[in-house]
């Protein structure tokens, strides 16, 4: 199985799994330690592995669940993302990679992990978009720190300027960070 813990490289091992000629990816991907799942061209969620249900918190639903596998998604600020606006819906309907986004899974317990998605495309030998692979890399520990240093920065802004509103907007956004970091690390204790 796989060392190393490069996204890259998880991506890239789960690319070659779908390639496989007999169409036996499901045990490649079964074996892997972080999440992974597969959609069909219109999002539906076609195939997930063991590591995906634990990082959820909940077995996804074939032919319910659409786009992700997570019970809900917030941003990092903790505003609801619905499921048709996250990374992965854009990379079906707009048939391109997402990279660089943030998320917070929300799950049925009341938890949250924080994660970087690689929602990829898959497309046939015609060139037709057939579905896509997402990889779902854990980065709670290391965000629950993040999310708690832009709370006090939103804070320190908020308390600096004369404008009311812009004050207002952001001490919501430095409420919202700081509940995201808080829940991270209620979560994932150290």
């Amino acid at each position: 199985m796989l060392a190393s813990t490069n996204a890259q490289d998880y991506l890239d091992y789960a690319l070659q799994a779908l390639e496989t000629a007999d169409g036996g990816f499901e045990s490649l991907l079964d074996a892997m330690p972080v999440p992974v799942y597969v959609t069909d061209a219109e999002g539906m969620v076609t195939y997930w592995n063991k590591a995906c249900v634990d990082f959820a918190g909940r077995e996804p639903e074939l032919g319910r669940d659409r786009w992700c596998v997570t019970w809900r998604i917030h941003t990092p600020a903790d505003e609801h993302l619905p499921h048709d606006r996250c990374p992965m819906a854009i990379a079906v309907r707009e048939k391109r990679e997402i990279r660089g986004e943030l998320a917070i899974a929300m799950r049925p317990d009341g938890s949250r992990k924080a994660f970087v998605p690689y929602p990829t495309p898959l497309f046939d030998d015609d060139g037709e978009l057939s579905g896509a692979v997402n990889v779902l890399i854990d980065v709670s520990k290391e965000q629950a720190d993040a999310l708690a240093e832009q709370a006090e920065r939103c804070r320190r802004l908020a308390a600096a300027i004369c404008d009311r509103h812009t004050g207002e907007v952001l001490r919501a956004m430095a409420t919202g960070y700081a509940n995201n970091a808080a829940a991270l690390r209620a979560s994932h204790p150290v």
